[in-house]
């Protein structure tokens, strides 16, 4: 912890203003429920604070459900983190809600919710609007979570999310579990569309015992800065999916 002006900054943020740079974690965290059937918010929040994000993309989050004990849980771990927090539903779920969350450490200046189409289960994503420091544009994050039964289904559910974005103007991050891997149509029609999808060198993120599919990615479009570090982060037990990470660096002072 730093002293500037009389304001005690975390070192994050001390490195977020100076630096000009952004980081951001996306984790599939089921309920907060490990490998080993423990719901454990504190370790699910030591996972993502390791990587000091300025965002975080959470997919599989409850709110107020029985299975996870009535707790709010995007709210639990923006309090554990120190972070700003919004839930997305998708669907009513166990006497509560269930769907994706945003965390931030930089103020929000603005919200859209995209229903899209269901498969197995109602899908939803959902973007918060940021400011950067060295970016001169807003910034935006979308949680994301598409369905895992077909390939027709996460098209349509992708086919819409962009849509429902073309009404964004200024960059744009994806990220989230997208239950396709890189040969799907539905990662396919991303890269048709001028989405870049980070590259990870591979790595698979599922299931987190002993990874076989590589279904969690980060995708931008319009996004002018550097990208300084990517990757799946190693954990086996919080979760059934690894997270993931990146690390963009903007232009400024």
């Amino acid at each position: 912890m730093k002293w500037i002006s009389g304001l005690l900054v975390s070192a994050g943020l001390l490195q977020a203003a100076i630096g000009g740079e952004l980081r951001v974690v996306s984790y599939n965290i089921k309920h907060g429920q490990g490998m080993d059937g423990e719901i454990n918010l504190e370790r699910v929040a030591a996972v993502i604070a390791k990587k000091k994000p300025d965002l975080v993309a959470l997919q599989e989050v409850d709110r107020n459900c029985r299975r996870s004990g009535n707790r709010d849980i995007a709210a639990e771990l923006g309090k554990l983190l120190g972070m700003e927090h919004r839930f997305g539903k998708s669907i009513d779920h166990d006497g509560g809600e269930y769907g994706v969350a945003v965390l931030s450490k930089l103020p929000i200046t603005g919200l859209n919710h995209y229903k899209l189409p269901g498969g197995d289960e109602r899908r939803t994503a959902l973007e918060v609007q940021v400011t950067v420091k060295g970016s001169e544009t807003p910034v935006s994050l979308v949680s994301v979570h598409n369905d895992w039964s077909t390939e027709a289904v996460r098209l349509g559910q992708v086919a819409a999310l962009l849509d429902g974005l073309k009404k964004v103007k200024h960059p744009v991050i994806l990220a989230g579990d997208f239950n396709g891997e890189l040969e799907d149509g539905s990662m396919k029609l991303l890269v048709k569309e001028g989405w870049t999808v980070l590259d990870k060198k591979g790595v698979k993120t599922a299931p987190s015992d002993l990874p076989k599919v590589e279904i969690d990615f980060v995708v931008t479009r319009g996004l002018e800065a550097k990208l300084i570090e990517h990757a799946a982060i190693e954990e086996r037990v919080v979760s059934d999916h690894w997270p993931i990470f990146a690390v963009w660096q903007f232009s400024g002072e």
